[in-house]
């Protein structure tokens, strides 16, 4: 009699006792994620396609330092260009004078990291001359800037915060006036690398702008010069 008993609670045990859970393995978070892939995307622009006397398509002109006033920005005729005829030239400047900057930008174009290419001629200037390139552009009082000035014969790599510029990289340079020359800038996170006439001249590492902006061309003061040949390549993400 016990035997049996002992053979029936057996039984009781073995059906009240719940199924064995299959040994699933939830996703971590990062698998749940859509994933992305980075290409690389190219903008270029000669000017030849924009009228005279306007701006590109997309562009915009403003200041830094200059209140209420901002800088004409407008493609010229210019048959020393090396592409075409066309030039991007800031003609008129926010405010000829001290601390004011001229810049003319693109936001359409999100600049983190890639390159960016232009060649520029200096006109004139007397309070400060020549010009460069401005990328990861916030607003008319935040981005980075290199810039070519004939008169000091040197190349300068700045961050402008709140309208405020610090140099990051200087280099002396000695070329022909009046003559066309080319900038290149190659920034990957908070590395920045600069050609001067396809040489490397300047490099840098900082993290004052580490957000994506846009990206265009600079003059300081008086200082009036002519662009051609621009052209961006950029990471951006693919989903």
């Amino acid at each position: 009699m016990k035997f049996l008993w002992l053979c029936f609670s057996i039984l009781l045990i073995s059906y009240a006792a719940p199924p064995a859970k299959a040994n699933h393995t939830e996703p971590r978070q990062d698998e749940t994620r859509p994933k992305t892939s980075v290409t690389m995307t190219e903008y270029y622009c000669d000017f030849e396609k924009t009228t005279i006397g306007s701006l590109p398509k997309g562009w915009k002109s403003g200041a830094t330092n200059a209140p209420g006033k901002t800088s004409v920005w407008e493609v010229i005729r210019d048959e020393s260009a090396p592409s075409g005829n066309h030039v991007l030239t800031m003609k008129r400047a926010a405010r000829p004078y001290g601390n004011a900057f001229n810049i003319c930008w693109i936001d359409k174009i999100s600049f983190l990291d890639g390159s960016i290419n232009v060649q520029f001629r200096a006109l004139s200037g007397n309070v400060d001359r020549g010009g460069g390139i401005v990328w990861r552009v916030k607003d008319n009082n935040n981005y980075y800037i290199v810039r070519f000035n004939p008169l000091e014969d040197n190349l300068r790599l700045y961050y402008v915060m709140n309208g405020k510029r610090r140099m990051l990289a200087h280099a002396d340079i000695h070329v022909p006036p009046n003559t066309w020359h080319r900038i290149g800038v190659i920034q990957k996170k908070s590395e920045t690398k600069i050609f001067f006439d396809g040489k490397l001249t300047l490099t840098a590492n900082d993290r004052h702008l580490p957000e994506a902006g846009g990206v265009g061309l600079w003059t300081k003061a008086d200082a009036v010069t002519s662009f051609d040949d621009f052209r961006v390549e950029y990471e951006r993400e693919q989903p």
